[in-house]
């Protein structure tokens, strides 16, 4: 891989990719007469042209269709993958064959910053500089000759067979390529072909004026529109996977079901303490870093972070998708919300700053859960007494334990070393619950004291 000097300010930045020797150093020069671009990397094989682009961030990426290791498809693939790592990356890729295979395959996901011209005719003109200026900035760049056979099967424009009618329906409700090839039982490259296929007949069929493709076009925007919308919406204001699940409809508002899951809630010992003697902008920072890293923890067990209320965390394994091993994940996310906060501690110390000590409460067992609320602002609740029954354990537990309750410890797939703390008497119950302390996972913020107010 070859660095190139430095070139005019304000020069587009190019990757090149080929793995012949000859036509990259002659696509290099076209380039490079070019005032305003300049190559700053090269590369001859598809590990070289992801890890080198992945590297340089150059705003467009020119690559050759077939290099090593096989010989099939990799610079498209690779360029594909940089797309992923760097989205705003734009894409020319150079090929010798006019076969519109490889054009359908490189534009199904959208054509948006992607060019692909013939290798014998980049060197006509202001082609191959015109096409990086383009997908530099978003546009899309097509030989003409690929134009020409995309466009050549074509038959009664913007005219859709049943089973492209009902291709079309389901992208416009969002079905990823994956998920319709799935359905209809067909490698996904064969659902690349039929969507870009589909898209050709409607574009087809806007040019020669028939306002049924124009309507289509205008309903599948609409409904991309819509789509994006709520999502955006709908992830905000709902824990991880209900919006999906909501859009799918398999969750309706006002909806309940009935689940078994291991409810986890954590609290800041002291709290009210510290606070009395902190910045509160200071403080608000080291909730926030706090509150990350429980979201960390919790997430990458599994679980759904229900809210954050002050000082304490309230999460839930086992909801809104069942999960039979909700009990160990929640163990484990709280061992891993005591560990990293011991590590946020050593870090704060070094600033002078006061460490966060939590107690965690776990209990498992039956809840009602349902998306609660209007459209305008929906509450996805769990209800039933493994809620308070948590909150009221927490309340047990010393900064850095957790304390669970016997449900829980009998639901663990591998029995926990536990401290048995006998009957307890817990706020809100009438009759004693036996309860469990795990071992702390990690050194406590604070000396044990009661749960802050």
């Amino acid at each position: 891989m070859n660095d190139i000097a430095a070139a005019p300010e304000r020069a587009i930045d190019v990757f090149l990719a080929d793995d012949n020797l000859i036509v990259r150093e002659g696509v290099r020069a076209i380039i490079e007469r070019e005032p305003d671009l300049r190559v700053v990397g090269m590369a001859a094989d598809y590990d070289e042209v992801v890890a080198g682009a992945t590297a340089a961030e150059p705003q467009v990426l020119v690559t050759d269709v077939r290099m090593p290791p096989s010989f099939h498809r990799e610079g498209i693939d690779a360029a594909k993958e940089v797309r992923k790592r760097h989205p705003g990356t734009g894409v020319v890729v150079l090929s010798q064959y006019d076969d519109p295979e490889y054009a359908v395959s490189l534009l199904a996901e959208g054509s948006a910053g992607y060019g692909y011209l013939l290798k014998d005719r980049v060197a006509e003109g202001n082609q191959l500089a015109d096409a990086i200026r383009s997908v530099a900035t978003g546009g899309t760049a097509l030989d003409p000759a690929i134009v020409e056979a995309l466009v050549r099967p074509v038959i009664a424009p913007g005219e859709l067979a049943p089973a492209e009618e009902e291709l079309l329906g389901m992208i416009a409700e969002g079905k990823p390529i994956k998920a319709i090839a799935v359905a209809r039982r067909v490698p996904p490259e064969a659902i690349d072909t039929e969507v870009e296929a589909v898209f050709v007949k409607l574009a087809a069929g806007v040019a020669s004026g028939n306002p049924a493709a124009l309507n289509r076009l205008r309903m599948l925007h609409q409904a991309i529109v819509d789509r994006e919308e709520q999502g955006e919406t709908l992830s905000r204001l709902l824990p991880g996977g209900l919006a999906e699940k909501l859009r799918d409809g398999k969750q309706r508002i006002g909806e309940t079901e009935t689940l078994m899951v291991t409810v986890l809630m954590s609290d800041i010992r002291s709290y009210s303490t510290i606070a009395e003697h902190a910045d509160p902008s200071q403080l608000a920072g080291q909730l926030n870093t706090h509150r990350a890293a429980m979201n960390h923890a919790i997430l990458g067990e599994g679980g759904t972070v229900m809210q954050f209320v002050g000082d304490s965390v309230m999460a839930v394994f086992g909801a809104p998708f069942p999960q039979p091993d909700h009990a160990d994940r929640a163990v484990a996310a709280a061992s891993g919300m005591h560990a990293l906060q011991a590590g946020i501690n050593a870090d704060w110390a070094a600033q002078g700053l006061h460490p966060f000590g939590l107690g965690i409460g776990l209990s498992t067992g039956e809840v009602a859960a349902a998306l609660l609320g209007s459209e305008e602002r929906l509450e996805y609740t769990l209800v039933g007494d493994t809620v308070n029954l948590s909150q009221r354990l927490q309340t047990l537990a010393a900064a850095g334990e957790t304390v669970l309750s016997e449900a829980t410890s009998r639901a663990l797939s591998v029995p926990a070393d536990t401290i048995a703390l006998g009957s307890q008497l817990v706020k809100g119950r009438d009759t004693p619950v036996n309860a469990f302390k795990l071992a702390p996972a990690g050194t406590p913020g604070t000396a044990a004291d009661p749960a802050s107010p």
